[in-house]
């Protein structure tokens, strides 16, 4: 999702979805071969962020503004010009569609953030002066069941803050239950829609209803709990020193809750009930939060003694003291990451149009099977984004069970924990928790992590067996 480390290029030909309404095989074209070579360059870039501090937004938009440039010209001559901005128009629709979804819920979350919840919580934790292997289980824990809500990322960076606080005079502990964290928070949102773009972009898809996502809550529980049961042990003995530290919630943050609360109500109500695109019932949330920011605007009343100096004649209120102001929380949204998501939907839709769809899907799921396929999309994962991978799959649409189509989600949403550099939550805590948290010191519990990964698949195989024998709905 937000950064990403190196990631192999030889993945690069199984990113290369399209519209199902196609209206071209070039594959063996020049200007075919040369898209596919813009966009491996580019995603190559977006490998490299790490090292170039070039964010992976920017290549990613260049290429799919110059593959569908291609796709025009070597189109303009055939009478399918109308076909082309066709496609086009089907990937920016299903890019808007996401795109508004998730601007409203990173602003929700900002503004838990700008009130304090977040704070709030990790200083509660603080305080209560647990040991090592009682944070180890909460940490963990809160990441697993905080993740379904506001996202896996967020939920790391929080419960790594608590582990740096309390644990900061002892690396073994803060590596291994970074790891937890990260394990727990992928695992997470694995079974719910809103817990990671992926799972998001299932369910806007209309392949899986909301509901349905929960019956992979016990393979996602699976996930976490193997790998974490054999980290226990070696977690260290003891206690850390406790904290004092005490964070007050700013006005109006209980509210904001409830508002974020009543707004993922209001999306499901408007797919489930009403049949339309969830965004719309989030972006109808976000103008509730907007009327409450008017009214905390209006209604703020700043003390003297909140600002040093403040009420001394000529003195002028910083911004930060001025009130409750939602346009800073919705330009706090990590626009690197919707702009990435942009650049991916059309890049990798204008590759399937000119073909590539018909060689992923022939290779992938006509040649392995669905079941390994799937297994398959979820070790992917691990080396790259889960993003474009996930929009492969859903853009080739292979006739799947929906049992089939949960797999793939569970796979996509959990896979990514099998190396620290396979989800946003890993490469976050490797920058926040420098030196005690590794490459390396994720992967000497890879195999810990891949055991829960078999566990969690061999789980749902067996408990949801008959969502194998239901057919997914028709999009």
């Amino acid at each position: 999702m937000r950064h990403r480390a190196i990631r192999p290029a030889i993945a690069l030909i199984l990113l290369a979805p399209a519209p199902a309404a196609a209206a071209s095989h070039l594959t063996a074209h020049p200007v075919g071969l040369a898209a596919l070579a813009i966009f491996g360059l580019a995603y190559l870039l977006v490998m490299l962020e790490e090292f170039t501090r070039l964010r992976k937004s920017k290549p990613v938009i260049l290429a799919a503004g110059i593959i569908w440039a291609m796709i025009a010209w070597v189109h303009a001559g055939t009478g399918l010009s109308a076909e082309v901005e066709a496609a086009l128009k089907h990937n920016l629709l299903e890019f808007a569609e996401l795109f508004l979804f998730l601007l409203a819920a990173m602003t929700y979350v900002n503004a838990m953030e700008e009130r304090n919840v977040f704070d709030a919580l990790r200083a509660w934790l603080i305080r209560r002066g647990f040991g090592y292997r009682r944070l180890f289980w909460l940490t963990g824990g809160l990441a697993f069941f905080l993740s379904p809500v506001i996202d896996n990322l967020t939920t790391a960076l929080v419960m790594c803050a608590v582990v740096l606080a309390v644990g900061r005079d002892d690396r073994r502990f803060v590596g291994l239950a970074c790891i937890g964290i990260v394990v727990a928070a992928n695992a997470g949102g694995a079974f719910s829609p809103f817990g990671d773009i992926t799972t998001l972009m299932v369910w806007q898809k209309g392949l899986v209803d909301f509901q349905a996502f929960f019956v992979l809550f016990i393979p996602a529980a699976v996930n976490y709990l193997v790998p974490a049961a054999l980290m226990h042990l070696a977690v260290p003995w003891g206690t850390p020193a406790p904290e004092t530290e005490t964070v007050a919630l700013k006005r109006g943050a209980v509210p904001i809750m409830v508002l974020f609360a009543l707004t993922i109500v209001t999306a499901v109500s408007f797919h489930n009930l009403l049949h339309l695109p969830p965004m719309l019932g989030m972006m109808t949330g976000l103008g509730l939060l907007q009327i409450y920011g008017y009214y905390l605007k209006k209604t703020h009343r700043p003390r003297p003694g909140d600002v040093p100096g403040y009420g001394t004649a000529g003195d002028v209120l910083p911004m930060a003291h001025r009130g409750y102001d939602i346009f800073q929380r919705i330009a706090r949204a990590e626009w690197d990451t919707l702009l990435f998501f942009y650049g991916v939907v059309l890049a990798v839709g204008g590759l399937g149009f000119l073909g590539y769809l018909a060689l992923a899907s022939q290779a992938m799921y006509a040649g392995l099977g669905p079941t390994l396929a799937n297994v398959l999309v979820g070790l992917l994962s691990a080396v790259v984004d889960n993003i474009p991978v996930m929009f492969a799959v859903l853009s080739m649409e292979p006739q799947m069970s929906l049992g089939q189509w949960l797999l793939v989600t569970l796979t996509a949403g959990v896979g990514g924990s099998l190396l620290s550099i396979g989800s946003a939550a890993g490469v976050a805590l490797m920058g926040q928790a420098r030196g005690a948290y590794t490459f390396f010191t994720h992967l000497r519990w890879t195999p810990a992590v891949a055991l829960g990964y078999a566990a969690a698949i061999g789980a749902h195989l067996w408990l949801n067996a008959r969502w194998f024998a239901l057919p997914a709905p028709a999009v």
